[in-house]
C-alpha cells in the first residue's frame, strides 16, 4: 500500500470519526408537520413556531451548549407515512423526542412510542392521551410517553359548553339550550364528541344528533340548513380550519342563527379573514394566557423568536405561539434531563414531572402554568375563551394590516378552570 492511500484512508477515517463525534454531540429530534395535506393551514404556523424555537435555542448557545438537530418530515396527514418516518428515526436518527401534530397518527404511535421510552409532544390534544396509566374508567389505553401542551379537546369542548351556559343564562332563556357537536366521522374530530356531550348533558343541555361535514372544504349548505331546522342554540365545530370557513359562509348565506364553537384548530385568524362577517361573533378555545398583540413580558420573547423565519413583528397566529409555548417546555425538560443524568427519552419524560404550575422562562404571561404527573398528563385545566369581533371587509388586506387597524379583533371572553375530575382522564 502507497504512502500516499495510506494518508488518504486515514484522512478520511478521522474525517469520518470527526463527524460521528459532531454528530452524536447533537441533541437527535424527529419533527412530523403537514405543510401540505388538509389540516396545512393551522399545520404550517404550528410546525414553524416549533422550527423557529429550535433555531433560537441553537443560536444562543443549545440545550447546555448542545445544539437540536432537528429532521422535519412533511406528512401531508397521512398517518401510515408518520408511521413508517418514525421507525425510520428510530433506527437511523437515533431520535430521543418527537414533536407529532395529527390525532390519527398519533394515536397509532401511542403503543410503540411507549416501548421505545421516547416522549412524543403532540399537535393532538385528544383526551386519549392523557392518561400515562390506563387504569381512569373511560381511558383509551396507556400513554405514558404522550405529552402536549394546552388543555385536551375534549376539556376545551367542555369549557366551551360551560361558557354557554353562562352565555345562555345571561341571556335570561327559560327554555333548554340545544348542543350539536359538528365534525367529520374521523379520529381528530371525533376525540372529544361523546366526553363533551356528557358534560353538555350534565350540564342541562339538550344534545342533538350530530350534524357531520368533511375536513376538506365542501358544500355544506344541506348541513347548515339542518342546523337551522333542529333550531340548535350552541354548535360545537370539531374539525380544522379549511373547514370552517366553508361551514360558516354557508350558514351564513342560508340564515343560521346559532353560537358557534370551535376547538383550537377550528378558526385562527386566516378563517376570520376568509370567512369576513361570518366569523363575527364566533367563540373558540385558544391555548394560551395571551395571542398577538397583547404587551408582555412573554410577548417580547416571541418576537425576537418569530425573527427566525420573518420580520420580528409581524403578526404570529395563536397556533404559531401555542407552538412557542410547545417547544421551550421540551427544551427545559431536556436541561432538567442533562442535569440529572444521561440525556435519553425516559429521562425527558421524568423530567416533565419535576415542575408544578411551570411556566418557560422569559414566557410570563403567555404559557399557562402547567403541571403534569406520572399518573395525569393533563398538563393544564384552564381553557381561555376568545370570541372573534370582525368590523370590516376582510377581502382586500393582508391579516397583519387588519390586526393592526383593529377590522379583526381576538377578545378574550373568559377563562374557564376546570375541575380536574378522576374520571375525566384519559377521556
Amino acid at each position: 500500500m502507497s504512502k500516499h492511500l495510506l494518508k488518504t484512508i486515514n484522512l478520511t477515517i478521522f474525517i469520518f470519526l470527526l463527524t460521528k463525534n459532531l454528530i452524536s454531540s447533537d441533541i437527535p429530534v424527529g419533527q412530523l408537520v403537514d405543510f401540505t395535506g388538509p389540516t396545512s393551514s393551522v399545520g404550517r404556523p404550528f410546525g414553524q413556531g416549533h422550527i423557529d424555537v429550535i433555531k433560537w435555542i441553537n443560536k444562543n448557545g443549545g440545550i447546555n451548549n448542545k445544539k437540536i438537530r432537528l429532521e422535519t418530515v412533511d406528512y401531508s396527514y397521512k398517518a401510515p407515512r408518520a408511521v413508517a418516518t418514525y421507525k425510520r428515526w428510530k433506527s437511523r436518527l437515533k431520535v430521543i423526542t418527537v414533536i407529532g401534530w395529527g390525532t390519527a397518527d398519533t394515536e397509532a404511535l401511542m403503543e410503540t412510542i411507549a416501548r421505545d421510552k421516547i416522549p412524543f409532544f403532540s399537535g393532538s390534544y385528544a383526551g386519549q392521551l392523557t392518561d400515562p396509566t390506563g387504569k381512569a374508567p373511560n381511558s383509551f389505553k396507556a400513554a405514558p410517553y404522550n405529552f402536549f401542551y394546552g388543555p385536551s379537546y375534549s376539556d376545551a369542548c367542555r369549557g366551551l359548553v360551560t361558557w354557554a351556559l353562562k352565555d345562555w343564562k345571561n341571556k335570561e332563556k327559560s327554555e333548554k339550550p340545544k348542543f350539536v357537536h359538528m365534525g367529520d366521522n374521523h379520529p381528530y374530530p371525533n376525540a372529544p364528541k361523546q366526553a363533551c356531550q356528557e358534560y353538555a348533558e350534565e350540564l342541562g343541555f339538550e344534545v342533538l344528533s350530530v350534524i357531520n361535514y368533511t375536513l376538506a372544504p365542501g358544500d355544506f349548505t344541506a348541513q347548515c340548513l339542518t342546523l337551522k331546522q333542529i333550531q340548535a342554540n350552541y354548535a360545537y365545530l370539531a374539525n380544522s380550519s379549511n373547514s370552517t370557513t366553508a361551514l360558516l359562509k354557508a350558514c351564513n348565506t342560508v340564515g343560521a342563527e346559532v353560537q358557534f364553537m370551535t376547538n383550537v384548530w377550528g378558526v385562527d385568524e386566516t378563517v376570520i379573514k376568509a370567512s369576513g362577517k361570518a366569523a363575527d361573533g364566533i367563540v373558540f378555545a385558544v391555548r394560551t394566557n395571551s395571542v398577538w398583540g397583547e404587551e408582555n413580558e412573554g410577548m417580547e420573547l416571541i418576537k425576537n423568536i418569530s425573527s427566525m423565519s420573518g420580520k420580528r413583528d409581524q403578526y404570529r397566529s395563536v397556533h404559531y405561539i401555542s407552538a412557542v409555548c410547545s417547544m421551550f417546555y421540551i427544551a427545559e425538560a431536556m436541561k432538567i434531563a442533562m442535569a440529572e443524568g444521561e440525556l435519553n427519552g425516559e429521562n425527558i419524560r421524568n423530567a416533565m414531572y419535576k415542575n408544578e404550575n411551570w411556566i418557560p422562562e422569559g414566557l410570563k404571561d403567555v404559557c399557562l402554568p402547567s403541571t403534569w404527573k406520572n399518573d395525569d398528563h393533563r398538563g393544564l385545566m384552564e381553557v381561555p375563551i376568545y370570541m372573534v369581533k370582525v368590523n370590516g371587509k376582510t377581502d382586500k388586506k393582508g391579516v397583519d394590516q387588519l390586526m393592526k387597524e383593529k377590522t379583526i379583533k381576538l377578545v378574550k371572553e373568559d377563562q374557564i378552570t376546570l375541575p380536574r375530575r378522576p374520571e375525566w382522564r384519559g377521556y
